[in-house]
């Protein structure tokens, strides 16, 4: 081979070995770059979110979208139970050392026995909550005085109806309980379920009576007056409570002491049941069912010639779990609850209305629900002030309910039972 010949080989080897050695180089530069990827991915923190609502997994993904929008390094995965068994699932992990990072935390006793119990961290300073009026933070503060829980919504429960039924028939509004009974004696008339109610689960009945209740034993009145260890439940006041719910079971759907939560609800989203004894939460969920129903509420006309009552209260919080691995990532996810760039997020695609004051719903019907509160509102009594106990006053209520419906206690009964339970709890009757 001649010089000019070995010159051109030596220069396509020279070559070959110039593009072996960039695509080396190349190569090496992704690895370097994809590991360094996997170590971020590694690195990003996932917090988890506990709670009992599972028909709440869509809006929650916006919830944390808006939150990644500020902080994109932090994963966020909202993990709900079924709504019976988020008490048990969530204590069992407790106590464990385990559980999910935020807690969604049920109001007032069963919440604060997990602050005592040591399981959640406190939240004193964190930025936002004096954004809250006290009466919020209270359903979330601790027997030791310090804060547990961002709240989160003030829910209500009222009778919603179904307002083309009430078109259709000329029908009203109700202003009296006697206007309330004949309202209900029409409807049956016509073979329209007056009111959707089930006693399959006892919660339905425990806020039933909540919403029933004052128009008997006279509301704000009354529950001041029980708190102080004024009065009690066995009152006149409180039985007369007792027997409406037992006069109204004749509106009950057919078959209700084996009807639960989704057997009302669709009965009442498809028209089938013209009223719904429940809360705002429902809302929506209704809507899902029934895009084009349109939902009326009243509030409770008194039965004793007092005001009509909706009944409210704080309807849950936010905690951090104090066993957490991610407490300052979680606080950032708390502080932003705080915010009213979420409660005005959570108003309008929860429809619920916000425990922060001053923020507007775009939903009619949310609106009008909130202006309500600010005007005749009861508390919520069995959940404010009487879930203590073991078991609980609240639940002791429900089970002797559902006594009472299948015909194995009276309204006498029911009230001396709750009675002799919140004694052996309740300092105001000991």
């Amino acid at each position: 081979m001649n010089k000019m010949g070995k010159a051109w080989l030596f220069g396509v080897f020279a070559f070959i070995l110039m593009f072996a050695t960039a695509c080396s180089s190349e190569k090496e530069t992704s690895k370097k770059s994809n590991a360094s990827k996997e170590d971020e991915k590694a690195d990003a923190v996932t917090l988890t979110i506990g709670s009992w609502r599972t028909e709440d997994t869509a809006k929650y993904e916006k919830v944390i979208e808006a939150f990644n929008k500020k902080h994109p390094d932090i994963k966020v995965e909202f993990k709900p139970s079924k709504n019976t068994e988020y008490n048990t699932i969530l204590n069992t992990a407790l106590q464990s050392g385990e559980g999910p990072d935020i807690i969604h935390l049920r109001p007032y006793a069963p919440g604060i026995a997990l602050a005592d119990a040591g399981y959640l961290e406190p939240l004193d300073g964190l930025t936002g909550l004096d954004a809250f009026p006290e009466t919020a933070l209270q359903a979330s503060k601790g027997s030791d005085g310090k804060q547990y829980g961002v709240p989160l919504n003030m829910s209500t429960t009222q009778i919603f109806y179904n307002k083309k039924i009430f078109k259709e028939h000329n029908l009203k509004e109700p202003k009296t309980w006697d206007e309330f009974i004949k309202l209900n004696e029409t409807l049956k008339s016509k073979n329209i379920i007056p009111i959707a109610l089930g006693a399959k689960e006892g919660w339905l009945l425990s806020a039933a009576h909540g919403i029933i209740g004052p128009a008997h034993y006279g509301g704000n009145e009354f529950v001041e007056k029980i708190t102080k260890g004024e009065t009690n439940f066995e009152s006149t006041e409180f039985v007369n409570s007792i027997k409406a719910m037992d006069q109204l079971k004749k509106y009950f759907p057919d078959n209700y002491e084996g009807l639960g939560m989704e057997d009302i609800r669709t009965l009442f989203a498809t028209g089938q049941a013209a009223m719904f004894p429940m809360g705002s939460w429902e809302i929506e969920v209704v809507r899902s069912l029934n895009p084009d129903i349109e939902i009326g509420f009243f509030p409770m006309p008194s039965a004793i010639g007092k005001e009509p009552t909706i009944t409210a209260w704080v309807d849950g919080s936010f905690a951090l779990n104090a066993k957490s691995k991610h407490k300052e990532e979680a606080k950032l996810f708390l502080e932003f609850l705080a915010t009213k760039e979420f409660a005005e997020l959570f108003t309008n695609e929860f429809k619920m209305i916000s425990a922060m004051p001053g923020v507007k719903a775009k939903d009619e019907l949310v609106t009008s629900l909130g202006e309500a509160v600010e005007k005749m509102s009861t508390p919520y009594m069995m959940v404010v002030y009487f879930a203590g106990g073991n078991p609980t006053s609240k639940t002791t209520l429900e089970n002797e309910l559902q006594g009472m419906y299948l015909g194995k206690q009276t309204p006498e009964g029911v009230a001396k039972s709750v009675q002799e339970n919140a004694e052996t709890w309740f300092k105001p009757f000991q």
